[in-house]
Order: C-alpha cells, then sequence, then structure tokens
C-alpha cells in the first residue's frame, strides 16, 4: 500500500489530523482522542455495505473514501467523497445505524477509527464536536446534490474531471493509486470505458496514467475541462469548514519531514 508514514499515536491535546476535530475544547478533545484508533484502509476495502449496520466511524487522515450507491443488478455510481475534510458514517449521529450506500477505499491511508457508540454519546454532549459533525453532514449533502446533477447533465469527460479534482483536493500529493474498475465503479460505466476516458485526459497532457496510477500534470487544464460542479462543491466547502484547507496543509507539511 502506497501511502505516508503511518500518523503517531496521538498525544494528550493533541489534533488528530483531520478537519472535524479542529476547535475542539480540550476536554471534550480528551476524550476523543481517547476513544480513536488509527488503522490502516487498503485500495478496495469496503467499510461497510448498503443497509448494513455500522460498527464504527472513520476519520479519514491521508485516504480517500468514495460512497456509492449500489443498483439491484450490481451496478454503482459514486454519489460523494470523504477525505480529511470529514467523516465516514454521518448516520451514526443522525439517528440510523445504516445507510443506502457502500462505502469504499477510493485510495489508500491512514484513518481514524471510533466505535458507533463513542461516536453517538459525543455528539449527544453537543459541543464543538457536534456543531462540526453538523456542518460536515450538510457539505456532504451539497455534494451530492451538485453530483447528482453533474451525473446527469454534464460528459463523462467532465465528470472524470471533477472526480479528479475532488480528489486531489482530499491528498497529500498529486498521485492517486486507481484502478480502470474502480474508475467505473465511481462513474458508472464500464472499466474500459474509465481507462479510454482516463486515456484521452493523458493525451491531452492533463495527466499520466500508467499501471493504476494517476498523477496529475496539468491542475489548472483538469480545472478548465471540469465543468462548473468542482468549483460550487469546493466553494461550498471552503466556506462552511474553513480548517479543511489548513487540515490538509498542516498534514502536508507533516509528511514532508
Amino acid at each position: 500500500m502506497s501511502k505516508s508514514a503511518k500518523p503517531e499515536t496521538i498525544q494528550a491535546g493533541e489534533r488528530p489530523r483531520n478537519a472535524l476535530f479542529t476547535g475542539v475544547h480540550a476536554d471534550q478533545l480528551r476524550r476523543l482522542v481517547s476513544k480513536l484508533e488509527c488503522v490502516p484502509l487498503e485500495l478496495g476495502q469496503v467499510l461497510y455495505e448498503s443497509g448494513e449496520v455500522m460498527s464504527h466511524a472513520y476519520f479519514p487522515v491521508d485516504c480517500i473514501v468514495s460512497l456509492l450507491y449500489v443498483m439491484e443488478n450490481g451496478e454503482s455510481a459514486e454519489i460523494a467523497v470523504v477525505g480529511h475534510e470529514g467523516m465516514v458514517g454521518i448516520a451514526l449521529f443522525m439517528g440510523g445505524e445504516s445507510t443506502m450506500s457502500r462505502a469504499v477505499v477510493q485510495n489508500a491511508g491512514y484513518a481514524y477509527r471510533m466505535p458507533a457508540a463513542a461516536l453517538i454519546a459525543e455528539f449527544q454532549v453537543g459541543q464543538d464536536f457536534s456543531r462540526n459533525l453538523l456542518t460536515f453532514a450538510l457539505t456532504l449533502i451539497n455534494q451530492m446534490v451538485q453530483t447528482a446533477a453533474c451525473n446527469r447533465h454534464h460528459s463523462l469527460d467532465q465528470q472524470l474531471c471533477r472526480w479528479m479534482l475532488m480528489s486531489l483536493d482530499r491528498l497529500p500529493n498529486e498521485r492517486m493509486e486507481m484502478t480502470e474498475k474502480l474508475i467505473g465503479n465511481m462513474l458508472g460505466i464500464p472499466g474500459p470505458a474509465a481507462g479510454a476516458a482516463a486515456a484521452e485526459l493523458q493525451s491531452a497532457g492533463l495527466v499520466d496514467y500508467d499501471d493504476g496510477v494517476i498523477r496529475a500534470l496539468d491542475r489548472a487544464g483538469l480545472e478548465r475541462r471540469s465543468c462548473e460542479c468542482y468549483a460550487a462543491v469546493k466553494r461550498e466547502t471552503d466556506r462552511l469548514l474553513p480548517p479543511a484547507r489548513a487540515s490538509a496543509d498542516a498534514f502536508q507539511a507533516g509528511a514532508a519531514q
């Protein structure tokens, strides 16, 4: 698994490298840290299936988790991506034990894992952590709404650029590990069609795509080629979750040391 070094054990008073712990009062932070476990997540790993009772919530550090809606015939399409700006498992604190989506690791790395019961208990306490969770839930809903519109009205080329840019925003570098099959699952298309779309971006000099590894070569070019959906989602995420970028910068600085 290609990823950064594992985050060290969190010390008392230290904030985990995830934006949802930003601004949390010291007393609550100490309780939260005691309930977190840092775990590796592998590419393609399924964290939970649609309708499955969730035992844990996940707070990504340097990985990305894709939320997919799966049809009865097994076909799927991505409805949202989650990285260091958020968490996987919002249904737990919103009154449900399960959700209609599947959660799959889109890019390998590490995440903090918290038992479902602990998350619910801390949410009921209120305070800063609860507000952060609710604000993130709003940004996730906004992303899902924009993704639904994008999938209906924009070309595959535009959707792929949007997806790549949103992924890059959540990674410590310009490198993604992704198979044709996983790209196809994200976009709801066959794997060969996903590979052809990625190859077209490579021909345009925007990315380098080789053996399941995508490297962004021209981010500005990807932004020009994408539809307005990427900018709309990013604008709302930055507005509602201002610590997200600071969290990413802090992570990148730590990874460079």
